[in-house]
C-alpha cells in the first residue's frame, strides 16, 4: 500500500542471542488506529523503539511517512509524537512549562507556541491546571499533558507505549476517546502497545505479536469471526488436562489446557453445557460461556494464554 503512513518489512531485531523481534511485516494506513497486542517479552516495546528512532534494528526496514528510521531519523522525528510507558514530564515544573520547554525543542516560540500550548490544553481538559505543578497531578492527568505534549508541533502519527499502564479503567477509556477523535477530527495515524484486549477492541486494526513474530492482524471483527461458536472456561476438581482428554474424546471437540482452565470451543455453548456437567459428575466446579475474544484468538494463534504471559520478562523493562 503506497499510501500507508507506517510501512514495516521482514523487520528483525537481536539483544545478542535473544531474537526479540522476527521478520514482522505489516503497515498502518492514514488516519487509522492500530494496537500491537502482546504480553511482555513479546516484541512490543523492541518494535516502538525502532519507529521512534530509539533502537536501530538489526534487519529490515521501517518507514514512517515515507522516511526510513535508518537513513532519515531527523524526517522521521518530525512526523512523529511520542508517548512513552514511563511519564517523560518534569514533575518539578507545571504543566505549561514542560509545553513550552517541548515546543522550543522543536523551533515553537513566542505567541504561536503559548496559541498552540493553550488549544491543546483546552482539548484536553487540563487548562485549568497550566500553572499547577507536574508531580501534583493525577496519573490521568499527567498522561492528558503527556498527549498534548506530543501533539505541540502537528504530527501526522503517534506512537505510545503501554499508554494506559497505571491508569484506572475511567481514565483508559477518556484516553482511547481521545485516540479515537484524533483520528477523526485531525486524520492522525496512531501506533500503540498493548497487553489489555479492551483496549485493542475498540482500534481499526490489530496486530498480535508473540516471541518477535506477527501472528495475525486484522480488524477485531474479523480476528474473532476466526473463532467458531462459543468459548467455555471449565474449571475442574481434578486434573485440567485429564479433563481435555476425556473431554476431546468423549465429544469429538477440540480442548486445551489455558491458565489453568479448560478451554472448549463449540456452537450452542449453553446447550452443551448441560451435557458436559452430567458426562462427567463431579468433575466441574464451574463453566462460564462467552463469545470469542481477542484473548481467544490470541490463544488460537500462539497455543498460550495472554494472561499467563503478562509477567515474562522483557529486555528493554
Amino acid at each position: 500500500m503506497d499510501t500507508a503512513t507506517i510501512q514495516i518489512e521482514n523487520l528483525s531485531h537481536r539483544y545478542g542471542d535473544r531474537l526479540a523481534l522476527d521478520g514482522v511485516t505489516f503497515e498502518s494506513a492514514p488516519a487509522s488506529l492500530t494496537a500491537i497486542l502482546g504480553p511482555n517479552g513479546s516484541g512490543k516495546t523492541t518494535l516502538f523503539r525502532i519507529l521512534t528512532t530509539l533502537l536501530r534494528p538489526s534487519a529490515g526496514t521501517a518507514r514512517v511517512c515515507g522516511a526510513d528510521v535508518i537513513e532519515c531519523p531527523g524526517a522521521v522525528m518530525q512526523s512523529i509524537g511520542v508517548v512513552f510507558q514511563q511519564p517523560a514530564l518534569d514533575g518539578k515544573l507545571t504543566v505549561l512549562e514542560n509545553l513550552i520547554h517541548q515546543g522550543w525543542l522543536y523551533g515553537l516560540s513566542g505567541g504561536a507556541l503559548r496559541t498552540r500550548c493553550k488549544e491543546l490544553l483546552q482539548r484536553f481538559e487540563v487548562a485549568d491546571r497550566a500553572g499547577d505543578r507536574v508531580d501534583c497531578l493525577s496519573g490521568g492527568l499527567r498522561r492528558r499533558v503527556e498527549l498534548a505534549k506530543a501533539l505541540l508541533h502537528r504530527p501526522r502519527v503517534l506512537i505510545l507505549d503501554e499508554p494506559s499502564s497505571g491508569l484506572d479503567f475511567g481514565a483508559r477509556l477518556t484516553l482511547m476517546s481521545h485516540l479515537q477523535e484524533l483520528r477523526d477530527r485531525d486524520s492522525v495515524t496512531s501506533l500503540f502497545t498493548t497487553h489489555l484486549m479492551d483496549e485493542a477492541d475498540r482500534c481499526d486494526r490489530v496486530a498480535i505479536l508473540d516471541q518477535g513474530r506477527l501472528a495475525a492482524i486484522d480488524r477485531p471483527a474479523v480476528l474473532k469471526s476466526t473463532i467458531g461458536g462459543d468459548v467455555l472456561m471449565v474449571r475442574t476438581a481434578g486434573v485440567p488436562a485429564a479433563l481435555a482428554g476425556k473431554v476431546t474424546q468423549r465429544f469429538a471437540a477440540a480442548a486445551e489446557v489455558v491458565n489453568g482452565l479448560v478451554r472448549i470451543e463449540r456452537d450452542q455453548g449453553h446447550v452443551f453445557v448441560p451435557q458436559l456437567v452430567e458426562a462427567f459428575p463431579g468433575e466441574i466446579e464451574s463453566v462460564s460461556v462467552g463469545k470469542p475474544t481477542l484473548g481467544d484468538v490470541f490463544v488460537r494463534v500462539t497455543g498460550r494464554g495472554l494472561d499467563r504471559l503478562r509477567d515474562d520478562p522483557d529486555p528493554m523493562s
